[in-house]
């Protein structure tokens, strides 16, 4: 204690540089020998969380000497945007890759089927499926007519050309985009969609031993992977935090939670708890945002209707400020997520119920304030200007300088002329400034 005092820090600063070695240990892969397999487990929906976990899965595998990449696939589709990383990724892997639709029951619809595509070995377990994977409105809706012609031209035109290039059926290929076609274990082995049928890991591992693929990079490389250790890399803390919070309707519900906290700390200075609170929230938005496909002009609107909404407070419009900051919270909550084209999966949208409830709420809440507001200011007061000066009172909240006081029975905002006043300190009214009080701490030696 002695030593941390002398350098004039406390103890905790140390603590950082422990907790970020062990947040940098849980993002890291595991260690394995040279020419081991690596394994991972690509489950849920594709997305930009799924495609940085590949994308270091990959780079671990490489960077390790691996013999072979195996993905687990088990996914009903997801962006375009993201499928698109994960397809360049794996084409451009410096280890042979190989995905398995596996567990059993499993499937890779959608964008998964392009990622089958493009693995140097395909492979799946009984009982899974492959294909329908017609590019659709990021919500559901329908594209249009024009846009779904021309999302569908260009996905067919690109799975038909992975699929020649890894030497697989590209007509079928096509036709999982074009008539959303899908075929089973058995039969996309039959159709040459891949390349093996295996009801588990340890049987693929042998099948594949000593088959021979091609890398971007021209390097032929013989699989070795019948006899070789197999090390999971699974998906880190970090990710899965990611994935759980990479959701347009938990970023608006942080967002706007946080801007309420943050507008009662500010109109009540002292509680420490929600300024707090509002700044994570508000922090984990902007994150949550950060890891999902968003539109500048959605969150935009969004900000903007929240700062009307809070200006409503401080400002008289005669409720124009808050009916502008409902619309706009509304509108950007429908625009927060961009209409492109997804393969299939979850939606990735904002609730409009959610949208609804929220600016409802809001509105609500701030509307409650500003009539409260409006009715103190109305009130005929009950002591006047001149009076109150030089009463006594007592401090119910720290006054450093603005807190809270009781005055014959009555709160009080209060600010000092000078020092800090403790709750339950005893305080003097020098003077009133709208609905403060300047006020001073009561000296031992004044009248009581």
């Amino acid at each position: 204690m002695r030593w941390a005092l002398a350098y004039g820090r406390p103890r905790g600063v140390y603590l950082w540089p422990i907790l970020l070695a062990l947040l940098l240990a849980a993002c890291a892969g595991p260690d394995a020998p040279p020419g081991a397999v690596h394994v991972l487990q690509a489950q849920g929906q594709v997305g930009p969380v799924m495609a940085r976990y590949i994308g270091r899965g990959l780079g671990h595998a490489e960077a390790k000497g691996a013999g072979a990449a195996v993905i687990l696939l088990d996914t009903p589709g997801g962006l375009s945007s993201s499928m698109d990383d994960i397809v360049k990724r794996i084409m451009g892997a410096k280890v042979p890759v190989v995905v398995y639709v596996w567990p059993p029951g499993g499937r890779a619809a959608s964008a998964g089927t392009f990622i089958v595509m493009a693995s140097h070995v395909a492979a799946m377990a009984p009982g899974t499926s492959i294909g329908a994977a017609t590019p659709v409105a990021i919500g559901g809706e329908d594209l249009g007519e024009t846009l779904q012609d021309k999302a569908t031209n260009d996905a067919a035109a690109r799975i038909r050309d992975i699929a020649r290039l890894r030497g697989r059926n590209a007509d079928w290929a096509e036709a999982a985009v074009r008539q959303a076609a899908s075929a089973g274990a058995q039969d996309a082995l039959q159709l040459g969609v891949v390349e093996h049928v295996a009801p588990d890991l340890a049987t693929l591992l042998k099948e594949v031993d000593g088959k021979r693929v091609t890398l971007q990079d021209g390097r032929v490389v013989e699989l070795r992977t019948a006899s070789a250790p197999i090390t999971f890399n699974r998906i880190s803390p970090v990710e899965r935090f990611l994935d759980l919070i990479g959701d347009p309707n938990i970023s608006l519900l942080l967002l706007s939670l946080g801007a309420l906290a943050l507008l009662y700390e500010i109109v009540n200075p002292g509680a420490i708890f929600p300024g707090v609170f509002g700044l994570i929230a508000i922090i984990l938005g902007f994150f949550a945002l950060s890891v999902i496909p968003f539109s500048w002009a959605g969150l935009a609107l969004v900000l903007v209707g929240i700062a009307l909404l809070v200006l409503e407070v401080f400002v008289t419009s005669h409720g124009i400020l808050g009916v502008g900051g409902v619309v706009a919270l509304i509108l950007g909550a429908m625009f927060l997520t961009p209409g492109n084209p997804r393969f299939a999966g979850p939606s990735l949208e904002v609730n409009r119920w959610l949208a609804y409830g929220l600016a409802a709420g809001m509105g609500l809440f701030f509307a409650t304030i500003v009539v409260n507001v409006v009715r103190a200011r109305r009130r005929p007061a009950l002591m006047g200007p001149d009076t109150i000066i030089g009463e006594k009172g007592v401090a119910r909240s720290p006054l450093n300088p603005r807190g809270f006081v009781m005055i014959k029975g009555e709160y009080w905002q209060a600010e000092t002329e000078e020092g800090e006043v403790q709750p339950g300190e005893e305080v003097i009214v020098v003077g009133r400034e709208g609905l403060r009080l300047k006020v001073r701490k009561r000296q031992g030696g004044e009248e009581k």
